[in-house]
């Protein structure tokens, strides 16, 4: 489960508003790829983008969970890269396409929650070595408890799922050759070179 415009910022360099609430929508999981494993370029798109964000794993079934007992159902936190076809979502009003592509959710391993203050959480993105995004647990519109009580209250959350809480500003593009890297500072990283075959 995906969050968007979740970052002032990240709205801002697209052009639009901060929705009034979450912005859902979902990826595959045949998207779901490790660190190591390629992001493979489609050859229906011509410009593919990182999103570096903080991925929430839930731990336990989550169905109209309050925001006070929202986080007793994190089972931990993990770098995720919600790899995105740009061109292809601007020209759809339904992000399933753009979002779905075989290899487009590298997700590294999962760091416990216990200790952990979500709010404190930074994620950082590189490209071949090159920061392109930066951004905090406290930057989101919609926080980690928030998001969770949200979702429940739409759809069961199951053991093993995961939630992209949002990108921040400086997505960019892919390019076949590339590394690209998203790490949450002092917890993980999860690496994966890019190819278009």
């Amino acid at each position: 489960m995906c969050v968007g415009r979740n970052y002032v910022a990240h709205a801002k360099e697209h052009g639009a508003e901060v929705p009034e609430r979450p912005l859902l929508f979902l990826k595959p999981p045949s998207a779901v790829v490790a660190d190591g494993a390629p992001i493979i370029l489609p050859a229906d798109s011509q410009q593919v983008e990182h999103e570096g964000e903080i991925g929430v794993v839930i731990g336990r079934r989550a169905r109209h969970v309050s925001e006070a007992d929202a986080l007793a159902c994190i089972a931990g936190y993990a770098p995720l890269n919600d790899v995105t076809a740009r061109d292809i979502q601007r020209s759809e009003s339904q992000w399933a396409r753009a979002k779905g592509f075989d290899t487009f959710c590298p997700i590294g391993r999962t760091c416990p929650a216990d200790g952990v203050d979500w709010r404190a959480l930074e994620v950082v993105c590189r490209v071949n070595g090159q920061e392109r995004q930066r951004g905090r647990g406290s930057e989101l519109v919609f926080g980690v408890p928030y998001l969770i009580a949200f979702i429940s209250r739409v759809m069961t959350l199951e053991e093993g799922d995961v939630i992209a809480t949002g990108t921040p500003e400086g997505v960019g593009p892919l390019r076949a050759g590339d590394e690209v890297e998203v790490e949450l500072v002092g917890l993980g990283r999860v690496r994966n070179p890019v190819t278009d075959h």
